[in-house]
């Protein structure tokens, strides 16, 4: 897609003039009205009851029950989340986070296992009610693993989703064969750890680019990984494979894919940030969690995730439903490593590299999602800076976040060597 400087700067022509108007005809024509979005204004929670209530109309939710410790999550479609209270009754914690770009998760963290009953939408749609009655560990344990239950609005109160105009068919042939798994680099000692690196973006997927130097992220982050590798293959400790060594395309899927097949002992996922506001700079380092840390969090989830999406189609396609449950019951002492070590790179990192003031966040990121491998987004600065630009794309910047990685990489194993 050209910008209008970029048609500015081509030859006037009736070609040219054909295919803007072409352009600009079939981007109206496929264009959607937004879906309507409703904050969720306060949680009141009076013993059992429990009254969510939004300041605009929403699509509907679903409820959810997490054994292991005892949960339920709330996912609301068409709202947005709001501030958390403190809990109360049978309700020990309240979390808000944003599951997607258009729906809002609540997770009550209970006291004691409960059961939802009674859920309902008001008459007027502006807020859904329900109440906890407690049953046993056993019988929590039993309805955890229930589909969800499903709750509509009135239809008179319901936002409406967006309405589909046309819809386009991209054929995308047979499915291929899994992607082949890169060469292992380092000492040829299967016993010792893994380390996956993965630079992020890449093929037709640029990532952002520089508004300085016109530097695409998916450069910047092959050439920090590239550091990475060499510096950890240097110490003589690890073993290391990239998940790509140049310009290709993967989808998110096949990048983690790679290191479970490969039993790594680790994966780092390498980025670099992009804002608006060309003054936020400095590094940040995301793991994986259901609900959001904040909502420029989720933001930046839902946006790297959409690097599966080509023409519409989303290649890497993966239910819900299955992710949730399969990072509550299978991913608990995976995510933990993966946080323990995420405060230890921020720790060796410091020194050669400039953090935000919350380094250490969580989102839902599809790149993190590997059952048993712990591992972590490294956001290495914002491209959308000068300065952090410029450090990333020299190599004495890429060599110093390179050895931050390389010590804390170092000190994680040693570690779990001790504790063995």
């Amino acid at each position: 897609m050209f910008s209008d400087k970029d048609w500015t700067n081509r030859p006037a022509g009736r070609h040219n003039r054909l295919m803007l108007l072409a352009s600009l005809f079939l981007s109206s024509l496929m264009a959607t009205p937004a879906v309507l979005a409703g904050n969720i204004g306060a949680i009141e929670i009076d013993g059992g009851d429990v009254t969510v209530r939004f300041d605009d109309f929403v699509a509907g939710a679903s409820t959810l029950l997490l054994a292991g410790p005892d949960r339920i999550a709330l996912d609301i479609a068409g709202a947005q989340a709001g501030r958390s209270p403190q809990g109360a009754g049978l309700v020990r914690t309240v979390r808000q986070g944003q599951q997607g770009p258009d729906t809002a998760r609540v997770v009550l963290d209970l006291d004691r296992p409960a059961l939802v009953s009674n859920a309902r939408f008001a008459a007027d749609g502006r807020s859904l009610s329900f109440q906890l009655s407690p049953v046993s560990a056993d019988e929590f344990q039993r309805a955890s693993r229930a589909p969800r239950l499903e709750l509509q609005p009135p239809a008179g109160f319901r936002a409406k989703p967006p309405e589909k105009r046309y819809s386009v068919t991209v054929p995308i042939g047979k499915a291929k064969p899994a992607v082949a798994l890169p060469k292992i680099e380092g000492p040829n000692n299967p016993r010792l750890p893994l380390v996956v690196i993965d630079a992020g973006h890449g093929g037709h997927d640029p990532g952002a680019i520089s508004p300085h130097s016109g530097k695409r992220e998916k450069d910047i982050t092959l050439g920090i990984a590239r550091a990475i590798r060499d510096d950890l293959i240097a110490s003589g400790r690890v073993r290391v494979a990239l998940t790509r060594s140049d310009d290709r395309y993967l989808v998110l899927e096949e990048r983690y894919g790679i290191a479970r097949r490969l039993k790594a002992d680790l994966f780092i996922s390498i980025h670099a940030d992009a804002a608006e506001n060309q003054q936020a700079s400095g590094a940040s380092i995301y793991t994986l969690s259901e609900v959001a840390s904040d909502r420029e969090a989720a933001r930046l989830a839902a946006r790297e995730n959409k690097a599966n999406i080509i023409n519409g189609v989303d290649l890497g396609a993966h239910s819900n439903d299955v992710s949730s449950i399969l990072l509550d019951l299978t991913q608990r002492e995976t995510m933990n490593v993966a946080s323990d070590f995420a405060r230890l790179l921020q720790r060796e990192a410091s020194d050669d590299v400039k953090f935000r003031t919350t380094a250490h966040r969580f989102a839902s990121f599809v790149v993190l999602k590997a059952p048993d491998t712990p591992s972590v987004l490294f956001e290495t600065g914002f491209i959308s800076n000068e300065v952090d630009s410029e450090f990333l794309a020299s190599p004495a910047g890429q060599k110093k976040v390179a050895r931050g990685v390389r010590d804390a990489v170092q000190i994680h194993f040693a570690r779990q060597i001790a504790s063995n």
